[in-house]
Protein backbone atom coordinates (compact mmCIF):
# COMPACT_ATOMS: atom_id res chain seq x y z
CA UNK A 1 0.00 0.00 0.00
CA UNK A 2 1.85 3.51 -1.27
CA UNK A 3 -1.56 5.66 -2.39
CA UNK A 4 -2.25 6.57 1.53
CA UNK A 5 -0.32 7.90 4.42
CA UNK A 6 -0.97 7.04 7.69
CA UNK A 7 -2.65 10.16 8.16
CA UNK A 8 -5.01 10.09 5.24
CA UNK A 9 -6.02 6.47 5.89
CA UNK A 10 -7.12 8.43 9.73
CA UNK A 11 -9.03 11.07 8.09
CA UNK A 12 -10.40 8.87 5.33
CA UNK A 13 -12.09 6.08 7.77
CA UNK A 14 -13.20 9.20 9.81
CA UNK A 15 -15.86 10.69 7.49
CA UNK A 16 -19.67 10.01 7.56
CA UNK A 17 -21.28 6.90 8.07
CA UNK A 18 -21.86 4.54 6.18
CA UNK A 19 -18.20 4.95 4.33
CA UNK A 20 -18.04 3.81 0.32
CA UNK A 21 -14.96 2.82 -0.54
CA UNK A 22 -15.47 0.20 -3.24
CA UNK A 23 -12.08 -0.92 -5.02
CA UNK A 24 -9.91 0.84 -2.67
CA UNK A 25 -6.37 -0.10 -2.04
CA UNK A 26 -5.64 -0.66 1.88
CA UNK A 27 -3.73 -3.57 1.83
CA UNK A 28 -0.68 -3.96 4.42
CA UNK A 29 -2.88 -1.28 6.59
CA UNK A 30 -3.12 -1.06 9.98
CA UNK A 31 -6.71 -1.27 10.83
CA UNK A 32 -6.79 -2.54 14.34
CA UNK A 33 -9.96 -1.81 16.19
CA UNK A 34 -11.63 0.42 13.07
CA UNK A 35 -15.41 0.88 13.00
CA UNK A 36 -15.58 -0.24 9.02
CA UNK A 37 -19.30 -1.52 10.34
CA UNK A 38 -21.51 -1.16 7.17
CA UNK A 39 -18.82 -0.11 4.90
CA UNK A 40 -19.14 -0.68 1.62
CA UNK A 41 -15.65 -2.36 0.81
CA UNK A 42 -16.49 -4.17 -2.66
CA UNK A 43 -13.73 -5.33 -4.46
CA UNK A 44 -11.34 -3.91 -2.00
CA UNK A 45 -7.65 -5.25 -1.85
CA UNK A 46 -7.14 -5.59 1.73
CA UNK A 47 -4.59 -8.03 1.90
CA UNK A 48 -2.17 -8.34 4.65
CA UNK A 49 -4.15 -5.89 5.88
CA UNK A 50 -4.31 -6.00 10.39
CA UNK A 51 -7.96 -5.47 10.57
CA UNK A 52 -7.53 -7.31 14.54
CA UNK A 53 -10.99 -6.80 16.41
CA UNK A 54 -12.58 -4.77 13.75
CA UNK A 55 -15.68 -3.90 13.42
CA UNK A 56 -16.74 -5.36 9.49
CA UNK A 57 -20.59 -5.87 10.97
CA UNK A 58 -22.64 -5.40 8.24
CA UNK A 59 -20.38 -5.03 5.49
CA UNK A 60 -19.76 -5.39 2.21
CA UNK A 61 -16.52 -7.37 1.06
CA UNK A 62 -18.04 -8.95 -1.72
CA UNK A 63 -14.86 -9.83 -4.25
CA UNK A 64 -12.23 -8.08 -1.78
CA UNK A 65 -9.21 -9.71 -1.23
CA UNK A 66 -8.50 -10.11 2.49
CA UNK A 67 -5.94 -12.91 1.48
CA UNK A 68 -3.55 -13.01 4.65
CA UNK A 69 -4.77 -10.42 6.33
CA UNK A 70 -5.49 -10.83 9.79
CA UNK A 71 -9.26 -10.39 11.03
CA UNK A 72 -8.25 -12.13 15.30
CA UNK A 73 -11.39 -11.57 16.59
CA UNK A 74 -13.01 -9.29 14.43
CA UNK A 75 -16.98 -8.69 14.31
CA UNK A 76 -17.87 -10.22 10.95
CA UNK A 77 -21.43 -10.92 11.81
CA UNK A 78 -23.65 -10.58 8.57
CA UNK A 79 -21.06 -9.45 6.22
CA UNK A 80 -21.20 -10.00 2.66
CA UNK A 81 -17.85 -12.39 1.78
CA UNK A 82 -19.29 -13.77 -1.04
CA UNK A 83 -16.94 -14.61 -3.54
CA UNK A 84 -14.20 -12.75 -1.00
CA UNK A 85 -10.19 -13.90 -1.12
CA UNK A 86 -9.33 -15.08 2.49
CA UNK A 87 -6.85 -17.74 1.93
CA UNK A 88 -4.60 -17.38 4.67
CA UNK A 89 -6.52 -15.20 6.29
CA UNK A 90 -6.25 -15.35 10.07
CA UNK A 91 -10.23 -15.66 11.41
CA UNK A 92 -9.54 -17.26 15.07
CA UNK A 93 -11.76 -16.19 16.99
CA UNK A 94 -13.38 -13.90 14.56
CA UNK A 95 -17.59 -13.81 15.13
CA UNK A 96 -18.81 -15.19 11.04
CA UNK A 97 -22.24 -15.56 12.40
CA UNK A 98 -24.46 -14.64 9.42
CA UNK A 99 -21.94 -13.89 7.21
CA UNK A 100 -22.16 -14.67 3.50
CA UNK A 101 -19.19 -17.30 2.69
CA UNK A 102 -20.85 -18.25 -0.90
CA UNK A 103 -17.70 -18.79 -3.47
CA UNK A 104 -15.19 -17.15 -0.40
CA UNK A 105 -11.64 -18.89 -0.60
CA UNK A 106 -10.68 -19.72 3.10
CA UNK A 107 -8.04 -21.99 1.80
CA UNK A 108 -5.37 -22.09 4.59
CA UNK A 109 -7.68 -20.02 6.93
CA UNK A 110 -7.04 -20.22 10.51
CA UNK A 111 -10.72 -20.49 11.56
CA UNK A 112 -9.66 -21.56 15.40
CA UNK A 113 -12.72 -20.71 17.43
CA UNK A 114 -14.55 -18.43 14.86
CA UNK A 115 -18.01 -18.34 15.03
CA UNK A 116 -19.42 -19.85 12.04
CA UNK A 117 -23.20 -18.53 9.83
CA UNK A 118 -24.38 -21.84 11.17
CA UNK A 119 -23.98 -20.66 14.95
CA UNK A 120 -21.14 -23.01 16.13
CA UNK A 121 -17.80 -22.42 16.56
CA UNK A 122 -15.10 -24.21 14.57
CA UNK A 123 -12.49 -25.72 17.04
Amino acid sequence: MAEFTRWEIYMLLNQNRPLFLPGIDLSGANLKWTNLSEANLNEANLSQADLGRANLRNAELYRANLSGANLHGANLNNADLRLADLSGANLNGADLYLARLEGADLSGADLTEAKLPDGSRHR
